[in-house]
């Protein structure tokens, strides 16, 4: 293939602007706040159903101190029932007072034990409505802290899409200079090789494997026509040849 020297030249340019735009890809898909949004999605989607969950379990305890407050009224107004009808003086056989009594004193103490139980179930109610309010504390923190995440990202992005588009831009006017089937080559590398289709023969290296031609390539180099398209043995780059190429 053949191209002028200032064809080839543009090469570098055209290079240099796409190793430009794909730092900046990199760079935009790597963006550290994307690591901590990420993270933060994560952790409020934990913290959205561990706040379900404690609140479950805050109305089922609420359920349940309702339930065991009725037992309680119902044991209560048993026991005042009985003692009404102790104090009244209807009950007159000393077998049905002291029959009554004995239902009194057990009432009483099943009252006491049920408040035992009313008492422990709003402890664990309290517990309960505690870890709510923790979760959703750090649910806030987390919801600032994610959204701060999204302003710096945006921020950023704009910043490097607004670069990018400028690049891009630069890209499309040195694009065309290249003649057709050299920028067709040039792609095509670029996509086999990590982004690089060209790159400069500076003082006898590759500058896009690194690696030093021998004397027989530099020397086939040398004898080359001004306007041939020179690919590296190595890793087969067009290969660009300036005043600072050592031949």
């Amino acid at each position: 293939m053949k191209a002028a020297p200032q064809a080839q030249l543009r090469l570098i340019d055209l290079q240099d602007l796409d190793s430009s735009l794909d730092r900046l890809a990199h760079r935009r898909r790597t963006l550290p706040e994307l690591a901590g949004i990420e993270r933060l999605d994560g952790r409020l989607t934990e913290l959205r159903d561990a706040i379900v969950a404690a609140e479950t379990e805050v109305g089922d305890l609420e359920r349940e101190q309702r339930k065991a407050e009725q037992d309680v009224d119902q044991v209560r107004t048993r026991a005042d029932r009985d003692r009404g009808r102790l104090d009244s003086g209807q009950v007159t056989s000393a077998k049905d007072l002291s029959g009554l009594q004995a239902e009194i004193e057990s009432l009483t103490r099943r009252q006491s034990d049920l408040e035992e139980v009313v008492l422990e179930i709003m402890e664990r109610t309290e517990e309960a409505q505690g870890r709510v309010a923790a979760l959703r504390a750090e649910q806030a923190a987390a919801q600032e802290e994610l959204s701060g995440l999204v302003r710096a990202r945006d921020a950023v992005q704009h910043e490097i899409d607004d670069e990018a588009g400028t690049t891009s831009t630069a890209r499309t006017a040195v694009a065309k200079d290249v003649p057709e089937d050299l920028l067709a080559l040039y792609e095509k590398l670029r996509g086999q090789f990590g982004g690089v289709g060209a790159a400069k023969l500076f003082r006898g290296a590759c500058q896009g494997c690194h690696l030093a031609l021998n004397t027989v390539d530099l020397n086939r180099i040398r004898a080359a026509a001004q306007d041939e398209v020179i690919r590296c043995e190595e890793c087969r780059r067009i290969l660009v040849r300036t005043p600072e190429s050592g031949l």
